[in-house]
């Protein structure tokens, strides 16, 4: 019965690898690769989530000012920071620092009351630095304008004019902040401008003028040197099963695994990380590639099967329009043949094996059907010849004539089948010199064909219907391909591996040594 590969192999590993400490090791090995993915994922998408990370608000709709705050996510920015080479800004922190000095003076302002010299200090200089953070963009070390120009459309919606210059004027203006009371300005500056100002930062410039990043530290001390560990432990368990292997062709074989140790393209560690899972036993991901893997083959199916065909089909066509087709027939001969002694004598014993069995076994048995068809055959020989037209409606002579032919195809037959059952004995036995006459016998038969090919109209003739036969084979099963055939074949597939399978039916194959087992000892 069919079953999907994966049930075997499942039950086999779960069976095989209990209590294994090798095996133990493998799965530590798999989790460990599986964090590690998540650490250079997580490091990967670091800089362009960090304002995620700072604020740690989800925008669902980015036209709509929702938030969905995610206050349960630490704050992992004071941590991550220093090892992306990452610090505050300095003009965003003075324009932060500068701010706090203003919101502690007007805090104690009520609501309608003018503000006093110092607080009107405080304001001007809050218009200057935000004039300043306007023109001089500071935003663009962090490659974030699109946070600058957010603020500015905010400030000019806020003020209903058409310069952010002017909306930062008149929304600091001391007649503006009498008129609607810093409490309610305050909301607006703490809600929707200083946490965009608070996401700028500054990154250090190593020495070849890329950004700074001190992650292959900890990868390097807390993966890679484990990875490294792993990978020599399966080259030395490939060498100990293949001791003619080197090392240089063992670690060709680990392909696989060398993305691990790889300072870039971190991301390709999902192939090692993904077999090292399957391997294993932690995942099995053998149904959902099944599942890929059909879908493929349902698009493809069709154009592979249709190219496939014509392939064969033209392969085959092309070979009977030879004019080399007579030579060869006669290249089969095995004194010509290209191939080694033992495959010579091959059709030799074929012939030796299904020639006995035809002879003595097959035949013997067609006794019946035998004598039945050469007794008609005799009987309609003496109707025509020896029993004149009027006396044919004689039934006694009818009954002699069938009796007649029923005991000479009897005969016939029995001294046939006698022969061939002693024909198929001898033929049984091994003798080198009945081996070389049916050698001379079928070399002669292909010599002789292709004497008969050459020497006649018969070898274009047979060229010409040859072909012709195969281009209505094309036309034939070429035109019923089609996708409802592929599919129809992928949904029988489908009842025939999802039919239930007996515990007895699933035999676990010989598990795989794990990395630090010893491979098994032949029997002397």
């Amino acid at each position: 019965m069919a079953r999907p590969r994966w049930q075997a192999q499942t039950a086999a590993s779960m069976a095989a690898s209990s209590g294994s400490w090798a095996r133990s090791w493998d799965r530590f090995v798999a989790v460990w690769a599986s964090l590690n993915l998540l650490w250079v994922a997580f490091d990967l998408t670091y800089v362009p989530l960090r304002t995620f990370w700072l604020q740690r608000n989800l925008y669902p709709i980015p036209s709509v000012p929702l938030v969905v705050p995610l206050t349960v996510i630490p704050d992992v920015t004071p941590l991550v920071d220093p090892i992306k080479g990452i610090e505050p800004h300095r003009e965003t922190q003075a324009y932060l620092e500068q701010y706090r000095q203003l919101d502690a003076a007007l805090l104690a302002l009520p609501t309608g009351q003018a503000p006093q010299a110092s607080q009107v200090i405080l304001l001007n200089r809050q218009a200057q630095l935000t004039a300043q953070l306007i023109d001089s963009n500071p935003f663009l070390a962090s490659e974030a304008s699109g946070t600058l120009e957010k603020i500015k459309s905010r400030l000019r919606q806020r003020a209903d004019r058409d310069s952010a210059r002017q909306a930062s004027a008149v929304l600091l203006d001391p007649a503006w902040i009498q008129s609607k009371g810093w409490i309610q300005e305050r909301r607006f500056w703490n809600g929707q401008i200083l946490p965009l100002v608070a996401t700028n930062y500054w990154r250090f410039i190593d020495e070849n003028g890329r950004p700074t990043d001190h992650f292959w530290r900890i990868d390097l001390l807390l993966f890679q040197s484990v990875f490294a560990l792993d990978i020599l432990l399966r080259l030395i368990r490939l060498r100990r099963r293949l001791p003619g292997l080197s090392w240089g062709d063992a670690l060709l074989r680990r392909w696989s695994d060398l993305p691990l140790l790889l300072p870039f393209w971190r991301w390709l560690r999902v192939v090692p990380v993904l077999e090292r899972l399957q391997t294993s036993g932690l995942v099995n991901f053998e149904p959902l590639r099944a599942v890929v893997s059909r879908g493929v083959v349902a698009l493809l199916a069709v154009e592979l099967f249709e190219v496939l065909s014509l392939q064969i089909l033209d392969g085959t066509q092309g070979v009977i329009r030879s004019r080399r087709w007579p030579q060869r027939l006669r290249a089969l001969r095995s004194h010509q043949s290209v191939a080694s002694s033992s495959d010579e004598r091959a059709l030799v014993e074929l012939v030796r094996i299904w020639a006995p069995l035809l002879l003595s076994r097959v035949a013997p048995r067609l006794a019946p059907e035998l004598q039945g068809l050469l007794g008609y055959s005799l009987r309609q020989s003496l109707d025509r010849t020896v029993v004149p037209p009027p006396l044919r409606q004689l039934q006694p002579l009818l009954q002699v004539e069938t009796g007649i032919s029923r005991q000479l195809a009897s005969g016939m037959v029995d001294s046939l089948l006698e022969l061939s059952r002693n024909t198929g004995n001898r033929l049984s036995r091994r003798d080198d010199v009945q081996l070389d006459l049916l050698q001379r016998f079928i070399d002669r038969f292909w010599e002789e064909l292709a004497a008969a090919l050459e020497s006649g109209p018969a070898l274009e003739r047979s060229q010409e219907l040859l072909c012709a036969l195969i281009d209505g084979a094309k036309g034939t099963y070429l035109s019923q391909i089609n996708r409802a055939g592929i599919e129809a074949l992928i949904q029988e597939l489908d009842q025939l591996i999802t039919a239930p399978v007996k515990p007895e039916d699933v035999q676990a194959p010989n598990p795989e040594p794990g990395p630090l087992e010893a491979p098994p000892t032949p029997a002397a």
